[in-house]
Order: structure tokens, then sequence, then C-alpha cells
């Protein structure tokens, strides 16, 4: 019997450090599919990337995207035992632009709205899931030529069976809210890489017994495809 519940322990210490891993490893292999197979333009006849991604960006425009992070709690309001938690973040997304460009200076850019789906393993403190969405409205600043940076405010629900096993939760459905920078830049006319960081927020509003609620970071990379009208 000892030697049996050893073995479990093992497997799930195992699971623990490499769930995660398996996660980030399938996501990137996702994204470098995407660069080699385009599913909208072959490498030899893709159209040049835009010198302008005015030329791409403009209202109707839908984006496609696929990206993968890696969430790290951080400690605001004094609650260290919060910083022990980490996740794999697998973060689809579809979006539109809904306005024509709003013209000032350097602050040129237009706006898009977008869902974006998550999924996430947490490998600290312990195994563990998530799933959920939120809605982003993201300003892209056009006046850069290739590159597009951006800045991104989201807001919607998270489920995880990390709660209620943790202090800072006492329940699994959670709201999050999230905003941070990002740039892509075009490799092709419609495919860019995209690149960010995000503060991440989710509790449960009150709505439970604890309600301390987990802030980290967590920075991305990902493709996305720009489908014009």
């Amino acid at each position: 019997m000892m030697l049996l519940g050893r073995s479990s322990l093992i497997e799930n210490r195992r699971w623990r450090g490499h769930g995660g891993l398996r996660v980030l490893h399938l996501t990137l292999w996702l994204l470098f599919g995407g660069i080699i197979f385009n599913p909208f333009a072959a490498w030899g006849e893709a159209p040049r990337p835009p010198e302008d991604a005015r030329d791409v960006l403009r209202s109707g425009t839908v984006e496609l995207g696929i990206a993968a992070g890696i969430w790290q709690a951080i400690d605001i309001g004094n609650h260290p035992p919060s910083t022990d938690r980490r996740a794999v973040f697998v973060l689809p997304k579809i979006g539109m632009i809904v306005t024509d460009e709003f013209r000032a200076g350097l602050l040129s850019g237009n706006i898009e709205l977008g869902v974006e789906p998550l999924f996430a393993r947490f490998t600290k403190p312990f195994a563990a899931e998530a799933a959920g969405g939120t809605g982003m409205l993201t300003y892209n600043f056009l006046s850069f030529g290739r590159w597009v940076p951006f800045w991104e405010v989201g807001a919607g629900v998270l489920w995880t069976n990390l709660a209620p096993r943790i202090p800072e939760q006492s329940t699994p459905v959670n709201f999050v809210v999230q905003t941070g920078p990002g740039v892509h830049y075009f490799l092709t006319h419609s495919l860019t890489v995209t690149a960010g960081i995000r503060f991440h927020h989710f509790s449960n509003g009150d709505t439970g017994e604890r309600n301390v609620g987990l802030n980290g970071v967590l920075p991305y990379l990902g493709l996305s495809w720009f489908l014009t009208r």
C-alpha cells in the first residue's frame, strides 16, 4: 500500500509538472503550422506584406487569431500565497474592425470588437483547469507601416476548478477583466505575428464566501489572419 501510494504521488507530480508544458507545446506547434500552412495564401504566391497597415485594417476587416501565453500571479494587496499560481493559457480570437480611422497624428487608429475564448491549464499550486470567454475592445494604431501597436481591454466569465481549493476563491465561476498593450507585424498581406502582455484579474464578485481574487500578468505570442472584404 505504501509503494502504491508513493507511485501515485510521483505520477501526480509528473502530471503537474508536464501537463501545462504539453498544452504549450501543442499550441506552439499549431502556431508554427499556421505560418507554414497559411490557410489563406501559399508562401510562394502570397501577396507582399502591406507597406501601410491601413491597406488591410479597414472597417469590416475580420481577424482570426490564436495565441498562447504564461499566466503568472502577482501580489496586489498583500496576499503572498497568491504569487504561487501559474498557468498556460490558450487564446483563440475572432474580431471585426467596426470604425473608420480616427485621424490623430501618431495616435491615428481604429476600433475592433472581438470575442476571445480562453482555455488554461494551471501548473501551480496544483494541476487545475480553466475555461471561459471575454469580450474584447481593441484600438489599433495605424501610423507605423507594417507594425501595428494596439491596446486592448476585455471583460468576461471564467470557470475553474482551482477554486474552492485555494484560500483566495470559494466559487468555480468567476468574472474576468484584463487590459494591456500588444503589437502585430505583417508577415504577408493577411498574416501577422502578434505579441503582447496583459494585466489579468479574476474574482467571483462577492458571490461566494471568499473573494480575494487573483491578479496576474499574461505575456503571449500568436498569429492573426486579417480577412478583408
